[in-house]
């Protein structure tokens, strides 16, 4: 074969992975667009649902405020939306899980499966746990210490935010096992220097929780705990992940 004919036959091989991979981001598209639409009508129910630990904080016959001109509207289909995906989203991993398949081998496929399955039921857990745990004590927390002379009115604007900012925090925390899973598997950190560097593991989980949490101690705490108790997990899973997912050669060494 001809270094010209080696040349095109790579140029096709990379073009039709760019097609497949069109194809597939185009049918997990799809299937978020489809699941948005359907929901579109109950937009405004989707977002009290969001909003109720926030209500059932507030004093009786309080409500939230909207001061966008188009705001009523918009944050209702922004939450809709990612609403949507959430229901999409074993499509989405299947598409992606689809492209990469082939190319893998079957060693290499026992440890991206469980790892992209396992992240996205962990992200999840962190965002239900936020949402039907820590938003329920922060802002009882918050209201009652607010002055009795003023009258607690939340922007739903702001109120996305910071709830997107939350759940977006206890999402990526509750994926530390993954983490750690991953850099023992990699051979990147042993499982004895990271039980060595535990003590700096719980400061820094500190550290971080006061950083993007509400500045409460609640909140913190809320969050500093899980971080240390899944870093404790992964110390505990990342040895039998890897002894699972060994390669032929790696047995026989």
């Amino acid at each position: 074969m001809t270094e010209d004919q080696q040349a095109s036959g790579a140029t096709d091989t990379f073009i039709s992975h760019l097609v497949e991979l069109r194809n597939r981001v185009m049918k997990a598209g799809v299937a978020i667009i489809l699941v948005f639409v359907c929901l579109m009508p109950w937009a405004g129910t989707i977002y009290d649902l969001l909003a109720q630990p926030m209500m059932s904080a507030l004093p009786e016959g309080s409500h939230m405020i909207a001061t966008g001109v188009i705001t009523p509207f918009l944050i209702p289909v922004k939450v809709t939306l990612l609403v949507a995906f959430v229901i999409a989203l074993p499509w989405v991993l299947y598409q992606a899980w689809a492209f990469v398949a082939p190319g893998l081998y079957t060693h290499e496929k026992r440890l991206v499966a469980p790892l992209v399955i396992s992240s996205s039921l962990l992200f999840i857990a962190g965002v239900a746990f936020c949402y039907f745990f820590v938003f329920g004590v922060v802002f009882k927390f918050v209201n009652e210490f607010a002055p009795k002379s003023v009258s607690v009115a939340p922007d739903i604007d702001s109120y996305f935010g910071f709830v997107m900012t939350m759940f977006i925090a206890f999402g990526v925390t509750f994926e530390v096992p993954i983490v750690v899973i991953v850099l023992v598997r990699m051979g990147l950190v042993s499982i004895d220097k990271l039980k060595e560097i535990r003590p700096y593991v719980i400061v820094a989980a500190f550290v971080v929780a006061a950083v993007v949490t509400p500045p409460d101690i609640m909140s913190q705490m809320l969050l500093a705990l899980p971080l240390c108790l899944l870093y404790e997990v992964g110390l505990l899973v990342a040895p039998i992940f890897a002894r699972a997912t060994r390669a032929p050669e790696e047995e026989t060494a």
